[in-house]
């Protein structure tokens, strides 16, 4: 199985894979992703490697997405293939500059897609739409912006503003909004888009080092990705909100 080594402190667990002889270290074209470090190693991971399987094993001291036992343990099961292999649903993002077709970007995201406002002192004004409903019934939404969520990443950021999680679908939470707002969890099926009718506003997803400047006018477009993050746990995971 050609392995991938990712994480600050990876390559300490270079000796533990070249006693497999099941394991082969490669460089390019990985058959699995083992991710050494806390849950950001293993969001950058599948923003990096998307699709391929990884194996998130704990280095830090935060990392509830992240198998706690001993790292020669864990990849002795990997070797064995007897990790349990969890599909996670993902979400994409298409970004309309102006609204204009094609779009400019299409973005994928494990946890979620983040809308901010692009200067401290000035809120980010928008629209939302769910499938071709309006919500509020089209009126214009004051605040410091939203975020889109997966249930597996309704553990990060979402449940820092909403207090909650959720298990299925995809979760909106208001971020500071003038507006009177309820955070929404609406069916996986449904198609978010999102106006900004005045900026400035930026755009982040998961822990990505990039941001997408937002202004009056642009449109994104959140739904399910059609492919799933897989994960290779120590044992089944029941909700997609549950730590490994």
């Amino acid at each position: 199985m050609n392995t991938i080594l990712f994480g600050a402190e990876a390559d300490t667990l270079r000796p533990l894979i070249e006693r497999q002889p099941a394991l082969k270290l490669v460089s390019a074209y990985p058959d699995v992703i083992v991710c050494y470090g806390g849950d950001g190693t293993l969001l950058s991971a599948e923003l990096r490697w998307p699709g391929v399987p990884k194996v998130p094993i704990r280095n830090s001291r935060r990392g509830n997405r992240c198998i706690p036992h001993p790292a020669e343990a864990v990849i002795e099961r990997m070797a064995a293939g007897t990790l349990v292999r969890t599909e996670f649903t993902k979400i994409e993002c298409l970004v309309f500059l102006k609204g204009n077709e094609p779009p400019a970007r299409r973005l994928t995201s494990m946890n979620e897609f983040n809308i901010h406002m692009g200067h401290i002192n000035a809120a980010v004004r928008f629209k939302l739409w769910l499938d071709n409903d309006p919500y509020l019934e089209g009126r214009e939404i004051l605040g410091d912006g939203l975020v889109v969520s997966t249930p597996f990443g309704s553990t990060a950021y979402f449940t820092q503003i909403t207090r909650g999680i959720f298990h299925a679908g995809l979760g909106i939470a208001f971020k500071n909004t003038t507006e009177l707002t309820s955070h929404l969890v609406v069916p996986e099926t449904t198609v978010v888009r999102i106006l900004i009718t005045r900026g400035p506003s930026v755009l982040a997803f998961d822990n990505s080092p990039e941001y997408i400047d937002l202004g009056e006018g642009d449109v994104l477009e959140v739904r399910k990705h059609d492919h799933s993050a897989t994960i290779l746990t120590w044992d089944p995971v029941a909700h997609p909100t549950d730590a490994f």
